[in-house]
Formats: structure tokens, C-alpha cells, sequence
């Protein structure tokens, strides 16, 4: 059987050659318009602009793309879709509006000649479920900072983009921002700021001529990042109260977070993301995040749950790499703030270097769909029910265990405990043809598996092993995507201070086999459980 996280197995979503940012509304018929960015060539060159393309079969097939700017024209890029009650929708994006062909003072070339993240930010609309859209376009005015005064320009141009899909609450519309203030080497984006667009009248206001935004907050810094230079693709989420959560990347190694409760206009000061206001650090490369409350009040966070301080020490500006597979976590409300779960994985590509990207989440009728692109091919997902309500609902499996065979292809899991008076390299908790897992010269548990190994997390932070106590571990084998995981008392290993990833990959070439694992207090599932499902194990009675 398919396995249906994986992104080969979704449908594509037409374009010309490059792809990004699918994101999708509902017209006021019913059908599903997803906006491209796309062109020829390659990501920033010349041809790219916005398309848009139909579907009346939620996803399975897609209309012919149309043009909301022509390939012919300036650049038009990092489009952003917005559904208005009325049935018009807007598309906001950058336009290379005075057609700026070189950027000055960049010693590459090829950076140089990107001219995809300056200009206008600027909008079309259609009133005909997209089939065709306005001559005119409009512009969002963006207040000059300070910073732009000192850019490539001088001030001349300014550097922006968006990713966020507009967030419509209480009869307001939200779009985040990034604010580029550098140009060049190394990185392409060298500075950045974060700021929210709020608009009070686009939903109801017939004249475009006299919609309205507001960038907030209202300061030179915006949001940044609590230390690097990078604070970009601001995405904006709505709680039940009001209070707006904004979520975005940076260079640093994790995600970077803010709270307001006067809708945008003040936030809290700048941190990292974390699973829950005193937990630990989400960590994420320099690779888009978002987060999403849907219906049921139950929200998703897309991320790629890989990087920390190491990452960035390894090699500060090759953070953009690492987006595969893309992971998920639930997230519920208390007292104004959000919980998140252990991660999940949601997609994944077989090939490990595949970076797939810039989601968007679309709801009908209680079911649920992702999109994705690598940058070449953008494809669209039907998520299966029982993972959104294992993940929604977590709960310790039961009737799964297997004392006969399991098989590395198909995947499984095995909990054990773990108690030792002291951590010295040698114990073996769990025995098998071609498996063993024992204690490491690192003081962790070391899976050994026909020729792979992969280790649970050395070191002292949450969920390692500490001597003197009982614990309870879990390691997976998923058998769809190859991961292997760690979980210590039901704490995802995601490899602390000393690791990029806690998780690790079967090779390739890896050559599957049966294996039947014992060892004392051992449960083996007789498939991957869920990280979450994992977790219920350490929590349940």
C-alpha cells in the first residue's frame, strides 16, 4: 500500500517550471484556486511572475494555469491569496514595479542580477472565481525604515517579500512581512526585519482604490530574531481570545516567536519558539514555518525539526538546506499560550537532499489537505484521517504487540526499560537477529541494525539518560520514510546541544530483514508507532 506521506505520492499542481508557494482559497463557488509564483528558469530568474490554476475535484486534477502578471513583464513574485466574503479575491505580491535589472554593490553576479524581492508590494483581484483579474494593480504602501536609507539603494529601492497567507479574524486581515535591509554575500539576505500588515476595510471595501494596510509594529526593529541578523517569513496566527501568535525563521538555529494582545500593535519581546512557554527550543533551519488553527480549534505547526547551535557553528549560512521531511505538531491552548506535542512526521521524499517547502493547509467538509513544492514540482495532499486524530487525540496503543517477527521494510517499534546504577558502555537491553541495542561509549542507547547504528541522545538535557532511574524508551524504525527516532520517558530525542538531529535516516541501500527482538520488560509493536502514540506509553496509567 502507498504510503501516503510520502510527496511522490500527491497530486501536481500545474506551473512552467519553477514552483513556489502553492497556496490555496475556496472561490465563492467552490472551487479551490491555488496561486504560483512561477517562471522558466530557476528561483529569481528572468520570467517568474504569478499564475493562478482551478480545481473543481478538490485537488485530484487542475485547470490550465493562468496569468495574473505575464512571464513577459517586470518580475511578480511571492504571491499571497485572500478570499473576501463577497467572492473577490486578492493576490498580494512583490513586483519589480521600475524593472531594476542589477542590484549594485554585490560581488556575485548571479546574486546581483536578483530582482525578485524589490519594488512594490502590490494586489489584483478578480470578482470571477479567478477566471480573469483586474488591469490595475494597487499598491501597499510600506513605510521607508531607517534601515532602508542604508540598503543597496540607499534607499532608492526597497527589499521585501512575503510568504504569509493572509489570516482573516474578527473582521481584520493580517499579512506578515519580511523587511530586507541587505542584499549580497553570504546568504542573499543578509539583515531582515519581521512586521505584520493589518488592514481594518479589504474585506468589505468594494474600491481597491481604498483598502487600507498598517505595518506594525510601529518601530524601526519590527520582529527579530533574539541574536542573528535574520528575523523573515512572518506567518500569523489567530487564538481564541484574540491574541495574535507570530512564528518565523531565522540563522540561529531554531524558530523565533512573539505574542501581542493589542492586535499587532505591541508584542512581546523576541525568543525562540519553544514546545511550551518554559520548554525547550523548536529547533528549525533557515526553512519556512507556520502555524494553522483550524475549525476544531486544534492547530498544526509545519517545521523541519532539525538545527540548534551546532548546525549554525558547522556552517552559519548553509542553513537553508535540511527540509526534508517536513514535520508537524499539535498544538492546544492554555492560558493564552500555546502547547505544543512531540513532532510528527507529516511528508517526507525518499531522496534526502529534496527540500520541499512553503505549505498551505486546505480544509473542507472535516478533511484535510497539504500542499508543498520542491521548487520544481508542486503537489497537493490528502492527509489521512486517523493521523490528524491520533495526533489530535493521543492515546497509548493497544492490541499491537507482537512477540513473533517484524521487518525493518515494513517498520516497528520497541519500548523498553532502562535502569542502571551507573552509565558505563556495555549493557544490552534488547537482542535480535542482526539487532541490538545497547549501552554506547557516549552514555546512550546505541542501535545496531544489520550494518546501521544510531544512537538516543548523549548529554544531560531532556530526554537523555540519567543513572540511578527507572526510564522508558522507545526507538522506531519507520518503514515509509526510514527515519529512525528516540523517545526517553517521552521526550522526542531531537539531538540537544551536541547533535543537529536527534533522528537518523536508513541508507538508501539499506538491505531490510526480519528480526525478532526480546530482551527483559521488552514490548515490540508490530508497526511505527506514532511519536505521539510513544509518548502516550510514558503518560498512560
Amino acid at each position: 500500500m502507498a504510503d501516503w506521506r510520502n510527496i511522490q505520492n500527491g497530486s501536481v499542481i500545474p506551473d512552467e517550471g519553477y514552483a513556489d508557494q502553492p497556496y490555496v482559497v475556496k472561490t465563492r463557488g467552490g472551487a479551490w484556486l491555488c496561486v504560483i509564483t512561477t517562471g522558466p528558469g530557476e528561483e529569481g530568474q528572468g520570467g517568474q511572475h504569478v499564475v493562478v490554476t482551478r480545481s473543481t475535484d478538490q485537488g485530484r486534477t487542475w485547470s490550465k494555469p493562468i496569468d495574473v502578471e505575464p512571464g513577459t513583464g517586470p518580475e511578480a513574485s511571492w504571491a499571497v491569496p485572500l478570499a473576501t466574503p463577497s467572492g473577490r479575491i486578492y493576490i498580494f505580491y512583490t513586483y519589480n514595479v521600475n524593472n531594476i535589472r542589477v542590484v549594485p554593490e554585490v560581488a556575485s553576479p548571479a546574486i546581483a542580477k536578483r530582482v525578485d524581492t524589490l519594488g512594490k508590494f502590490v494586489f489584483k483581484y478578480s470578482d470571477d472565481g479567478g477566471r480573469t483579474w483586474s488591469a490595475q494593480r494597487y499598491d501597499v504602501p510600506l513605510p521607508m525604515l531607517a534601515a532602508d536609507r542604508r540598503n543597496n539603494f540607499e534607499g532608492r529601492e526597497i527589499f521585501f517579500w512575503s510568504v504569509a497567507k493572509p489570516l482573516v479574524d474578527r473582521g481584520q486581515v493580517f499579512i506578515g512581512i519580511g523587511r530586507v535591509t541587505k542584499w549580497g554575500l553570504p546568504g542573499v539576505l543578509m539583515r531582515s526585519r519581521g512586521f505584520v500588515l493589518r488592514s481594518d476595510n479589504v474585506l468589505t471595501e468594494a474600491d481597491p482604490a481604498k483598502v487600507r494596510f498598517r505595518q506594525l509594529p510601529e518601530t524601526e526593529e519590527g520582529l527579530r530574531a533574539p541574536k542573528g541578523p535574520i528575523a523573515e517569513e512572518i506567518n500569523v496566527t489567530a487564538l481564541s481570545d484574540g491574541t495574535l501568535y507570530s512564528i518565523w525563521r531565522s540563522i540561529d538555529g531554531y524558530l523565533c516567536q512573539a505574542y501581542s494582545t493589542d492586535r499587532g500593535v505591541s508584542w512581546t519581546p523576541a525568543a525562540y519558539a519553544t514546545y511550551s512557554p518554559a520548554g525547550r527550543r523548536i529547533k528549525n533551519p533557515r526553512a519556512f514555518s507556520f502555524c494553522r488553527r483550524f475549525a476544531n480549534g486544534r492547530y498544526l505547526l509545519w517545521f523541519h525539526n532539525n538545527g540548534g547551535e551546532v548546525s549554525v557553528s558547522r556552517e552559519k549560512w548553509n542553513v537553508y538546506l535540511d527540509r526534508n521531511p517536513g514535520w508537524v505538531l499539535a498544538g492546544t491552548e492554555k492560558n493564552g499560550r500555546l502547547h505544543w506535542s512531540e513532532p510528527e512526521i507529516l511528508l517526507y521524499d525518499d531522496d534526502p537532499p529534496t527540500r520541499m517547502s512553503y505549505p498551505d493547509f486546505v480544509e473542507e467538509d472535516g478533511n484535510y489537505w497539504i500542499t508543498e513544492t520542491q521548487k520544481t514540482v508542486a503537489r497537493i495532499h490528502r492527509i489521512d484521517d486517523s493521523f490528524l486524530q491520533r495526533l489530535w487525540n493521543p492515546a497509548a496503543p493497544k492490541g499491537l504487540e507482537t512477540t513473533g517477527n517484524v521487518s525493518t521494510a515494513a517498520g516497528f517499534s520497541i519500548a523498553f526499560p532502562s535502569f542502571l546504577d551507573d552509565l558505563y558502555p556495555g549493557p544490552v537491553a534488547v537482542t535480535g537477529e542482526k539487532l541490538q541495542i545497547a549501552i554506547s561509549d557516549r552514555f546512550s542507547w546505541k542501535l545496531t541494525l544489520g550494518g546501521f547504528t544510531h544512537e538516543s541522545d548523549a548529554g544531560t538535557h531532556e530526554g537523555t539518560l540519567v543513572a540511578g532511574r527507572k526510564q522508558q524508551v522507545v526507538v522506531t524504525i519507520d518503514g515509509g520514510s526510514g527515519i529512525v527516532w528516540w523517545m526517553v520517558d517521552g521526550v522526542f530525542n531531537d539531538g540537544g546541544a551536541t547533535r543537529q538531529m536527534g533522528w537518523g535516516r536508513l541508507p538508501k541501500d539499506f538491505a531490510h530483514f526480519s528480526t525478532r527482538p526480546t530482551g527483559p520488560g521488552v514490548t515490540v509493536y508490530s508497526r511505527a508507532l506514532l511519536v505521539n502514540e510513544a509518548a502516550a506509553l510514558f503518560t498512560s496509567p
